[in-house]
């Protein structure tokens, strides 16, 4: 009886300490994460999930729910908590996930940003995600980012020469290239997106405020890519529930989409937006806003298209305060003044970082998740900071 409590202790001693023997030998590169074997970078918070707004509307088996938001609530488990929320809304392609760890298991923003005592909400925006549409709605879907599109502007452009700012990223972590464990874990991330704006901006717009008003402070949005959109429509709508408005690398260009190398076409007819925001003088169409090409092109210096002069306001707008930060090596350091020009001449005071002149060097677009995104964190940070105690 002694001889097999004694193997029993032995074989039990041997299971508890073989979990910690093979972590030290286990790959957890890119998907191998996954593995229970693998340990995580992120700091622990509570987590709530929610949808907010929507509408009714009939479907084949009756009353069903429409363009209704997707929102996880992340609330630090410290007992501090800082006066304002975080709402965060993805880029194209993309979820709210992206926000929550990066492709090679380092801390992400939402960690970061709970740690510091925040609470964080991140938004999965209209037909993405698990705020995903069906054919009532009309939302017209296309399949996701290309690999080749992704590995030329995003996570190697240096491998390529289609703007000259591009050999100089250093910060992806991998090679950002198909085959690459971290490169493919990344790749898996890009989902459906809608090509239909208007509809995905209005029914945002309606959830979005209803979802700011129901935070029971005024927050700051932060917003990456394509999901910066959103924050200049809420600043239009319901500014009354907005701190500020955190862009990183906007793709808002007025009135125009840039295409690779010179030229490009017509974008967002209502300057930054696909759908009406407030100018003054008031205007019923875009139709009625003029604009012109301003500058000389050139691969590193795009030209920008503003309105002509007398130029109208945007006063709804220009009462959220507003930050753009930049990448040295990506493709919106060609073009990412034409948004500040713009916000300037509609009567704004924008502010524009180019991380570039605040020493940190090498970023693409994707900053929330290149090799030094805490650094750009902890700017984003102080800036939250100073106009949360500036008042």
């Amino acid at each position: 009886m002694a001889r097999i409590l004694l193997h029993s202790l032995l074989f039990l001693g041997a299971a508890l300490a073989s979990p910690v023997e093979e972590r030290a030998s286990v790959d957890c590169t890119g998907t191998n994460g996954i593995s229970m074997k693998c340990s995580s970078n992120e700091v622990a918070y509570k987590r709530d999930f929610f949808y907010i707004g929507g509408e009714s509307a009939q479907g084949t088996s009756g009353t069903i729910t429409i363009n209704q938001l997707y929102v996880e609530k992340l609330t630090p488990t410290g007992s501090w908590i800082q006066k304002h929320p975080l709402v965060f809304f993805h880029g194209g392609g993309l979820s709210g996930s992206t926000w929550l760890n990066t492709p090679d298991h380092r801390e992400g923003w939402a960690s970061y940003f709970t740690k510091k005592g925040y609470v964080v909400y991140l938004v999965d925006n209209i037909a993405i995600g698990r705020s995903s549409e069906n054919h009532i709605a009309n939302f017209t879907m296309v399949s996701g980012s290309a690999t080749e599109t992704v590995m030329k502007y995003f996570t190697a452009p240096e491998d390529y020469n289609t703007y000259p700012q591009a050999k100089l990223h250093t910060q992806w972590p991998g090679t950002g290239v198909d085959g690459d464990a971290i490169y493919d874990q990344f790749k898996k991330s890009l989902i459906p997106l809608t090509t239909n704006f208007v509809n995905q901006e209005n029914t945002l717009r309606a959830a979005g405020c209803e979802l700011l008003s129901l935070l029971g402070e005024t927050a700051f949005l932060i917003s990456h890519s394509l999901g910066s959109r959103n924050p200049l429509l809420l600043s239009n709508d319901c500014p009354e529930y907005i701190a500020g408005n955190i862009n990183l690398e906007a793709a808002t260009s007025p009135f125009w989409s840039y295409a690779e190398g010179l030229g490009g076409y017509a974008g967002s007819p209502w300057g930054l937006t696909y759908t009406p925001v407030d100018y003054y003088p008031a205007i019923s169409s875009s139709s009625e806003l003029e604009y012109e090409s301003v500058g000389n092109e050139t691969l590193a210096h795009r030209n920008c298209y503003l309105q002509k002069e007398p130029a109208r306001t945007l006063p709804k707008i220009n009462k959220v305060p507003y930050l753009l930060l930049t990448g040295e090596a990506s493709v919106h350091v060609t073009y990412d003044h034409c948004v500040i020009d713009f916000l300037k001449q509609a009567g704004g005071s924008p502010e524009w970082i180019k991380l570039a002149d605040k020493g940190i060097h090498g970023n693409g677009h994707f900053l929330h998740v290149e090799k030094n995104n805490l650094q750009i964190a902890a700017l984003a940070e102080a800036w939250i900071q100073k106009k949360t105690y500036s008042k």
